[in-house]
């Protein structure tokens, strides 16, 4: 079967802010796949340029692995190195003791390498997940022990004093020694026994579930952020949002507590009443599937996207061309978030999300969009009633309620659950929308893969997200969702232009219907565009790769010589393996985009 060719044609000239947001990030993404190296000696250069260090040891076999595999960019694995840069300032033996300790602490399981087999010692999805996925690279890895999280939030809150002082001495650490030696130290102790206990490894774990998690979060945030002192919801907005209606013009902001926590800190159920939030001010190596942006977890690709489970693994049998969806908005989910109670289930971010994409409660209530006049300029026009906008565009409920205290009874006046739906029938919808639960989303991955456009509001971070182009592979939305009928009334549009041509002037009569034209061929590009990146950079192939690589790092600060160890090499060795393995060559056109436009 032929691949559909890419959507012809160019962008609205129309002035709307939202196609200077998808140019810009059509910018950004050219330069990001335009610098990007290809070959191997242009790929350890490019490591030394950019950490001060050479490459862990078993860096030549891990660059064939990902070569063969076809990974389009070798480069782009800061978040690697941003996780693990901390654990410099340790001792590498205190940090095998604490992976080996942790294993008999509550809410951690062990993974274990030895000899290039992988154990695990009890029986639950997430470690024997990872086991099978280490299993498919650990002939290639040094024995370690890791500290594998086993709930769904992340555990290491480490302050920003502290952090910034293991920061410092690692930046002293940074060397590129001539006779680094290519291989990782043997025989090493102070690795998993199974007489092992937490004694002489305090975790410090203390519980803040249902307590506001700002109040721990700010000690992790720089003393001038927003986070630590007075700002208002104005300000903060401008850092990052547009100025009209509120588009994300900062999609790592919009996720950042250190910016946007006092404004989300009673709007998100992760920070005001999670289920279980165990954490630590120590700098312990816990590995996690997600964190929000003042942890120090390290982050390895969720378990659930090495699964074949249905939920959440792409099938493209069940999809359907763009033409042949509808223009729909869809979300199904349960009622999960964080602890409901009959006096705060109102704040929680999924249920106050399903309110306002119903208009629940706003038959008399108006949001606000970006309208056009009549010679085409865009305005605010702030009293918008969605009502009948969300009726005709918008299938979004709960399936069933879940997590409440003492019981869900409370929603029985509230909600008209609605059936669920499976991939085969969400992807009939050209837009899918994708928000937190207790933490991340395990569907994003899919809807990346999709022919529909995804729609990403979150506080979380994951693996991939420096991979990940805010308006040239998604569309970013305001975890407060204020900018949600902004967003839909550009893509869809709204109302008919013969019948409102309206003033060209701020103020809109009230007798005049707003008109927004449809933008389909916009979000079709989007959806088109995250298709054939996800296709090159969020394969199960790229899991192993981004994997493989976190564990020959970590390999590398656990090691007692890690400061002479590495590849120390010019790359000129792998000179015949790079002709006989050529990388494809840059996107040089954007799609939608002409070349001349500013």
């Amino acid at each position: 079967m032929f691949a559909k060719p890419k959507p012809v044609g160019e962008y609205a000239h129309d002035g709307h802010p939202i196609v200077s947001l998808m140019r810009e990030a059509n910018r950004q993404w050219l330069a990001y796949d335009n610098s990007r190296s290809t070959n191997f000696r242009r790929t350890v250069t490019k490591y030394r340029e950019t950490y001060g260090r050479h490459p862990p040891p078993g860096f030549k076999e891990w660059y064939m692995f990902a070569r063969k595999k076809n990974a389009h960019n070798v480069d782009d694995f800061q978040q690697i190195t941003g996780d693990l840069r901390p654990f410099w300032a340790l001792p590498p033996a205190e940090i095998r003791k604490m992976a080996a300790k942790l294993q008999n602490s509550d809410g951690i399981a062990g993974v274990r390498i030895r000899n290039h087999e992988v154990s695990i010692d009890i029986e639950d999805w997430r470690p024997e997940t990872l086991r099978d996925s280490i299993e498919r690279i650990a002939k290639y890895l040094p024995d370690m022990d890791i500290a594998l999280n086993l709930m769904d939030q992340p555990r290491v809150m480490v302050s920003y004093n502290d952090t910034q002082e293991y920061l410092r001495i690692e930046a002293l650490t940074r060397s590129l020694p001539i006779d680094a030696q290519d291989q990782f130290t043997s025989g090493m102790d102070h690795l998993y026994e199974k007489d092992s206990t937490v004694e002489g490894v305090d975790p410090e774990w203390f519980s803040i579930a249902g307590q506001p998690y700002m109040n721990f979060a700010s000690e992790s945030c720089p003393p001038d952020s927003p986070a630590r002192a007075n700002i208002t919801t104005e300000d903060a907005n401008k850092l990052y949002k547009s100025p009209s209606a509120g588009f994300i013009t900062n999609f790592t902001a919009s996720s950042d507590l250190c910016t946007v926590g006092p404004v989300l800190g009673d709007k998100h159920g992760f920070l005001f009443s999670a289920s279980s939030n165990v954490i630590s001010r120590k700098l312990l190596p816990v590995f996690s599937e997600c964190k929000v942006s003042v942890n120090n977890d390290i982050l390895f690709p969720a378990n659930m996207y090495f699964m074949k489970d249905k939920r959440y693994v792409y099938n493209s049998r069940h999809d359907y061309e763009w033409e042949y969806k509808s223009d729909t908005l869809l979300w199904r989910g349960v009622t999960s978030g964080g602890v409901q109670l009959v006096d705060n289930w109102h704040q929680l971010h999924r249920q106050r999300f399903v309110q306002i994409a119903n208009s629940t409660e706003m038959e008399s209530r108006t949001v606000p969009i970006l309208t056009e006049n009549s010679v085409k300029q865009y305005q605010n026009f702030s009293d918008f009633n969605p009502s009948n906008f969300s009726l005709d565009h918008f299938d979004v409920g709960f399936t069933e309620a879940w997590g409440c205290i003492p019981n869900c009874s409370f929603y029985d006046d509230v909600w008209t659950y609605k059936e669920p739906k499976d991939f085969s029938q969400q992807f009939k919808a050209k837009y899918l929308v994708d928000i937190d639960g207790h933490s991340f989303s395990g569907r994003w991955r899919a809807f990346h893969l999709s022919k529909s456009l995804g729609i990403k509001a979150t506080i979380f971070r994951e693996w991939h997200d420096s991979r990940l182009f805010a308006w040239r592979h998604f569309v970013p939305m305001d975890n407060r969702y204020d900018d949600l009928y902004a967003l839909m009334t550009y893509f869809i549009g709204l109302g008919n232009s013969s019948s409102s041509a309206l003033p060209a002037s701020s103020a809109f009569p009230a007798s005049r219907e707003p008109y927004v034209q449809s933008h389909d061929f916009e979000a079709e590009v989007i959806a088109a565009q995250s298709r054939e990146w996800a296709q090159q950079a969020l394969r199960n192939e790229d899991l192993d790769i981004y994997l493989y690589l976190l564990l020959l790092e970590y390999g590398r600060i656990t090691d007692d010589n890690r400061d002479g160890i590495g590849y120390s090499g010019d790359g000129s060795e792998l000179d015949h393996f790079d002709a006989q393995h050529p990388f494809s060559m840059p996107i040089q056109m954007v799609v939608g985009d002409h070349p001349d436009t500013p």
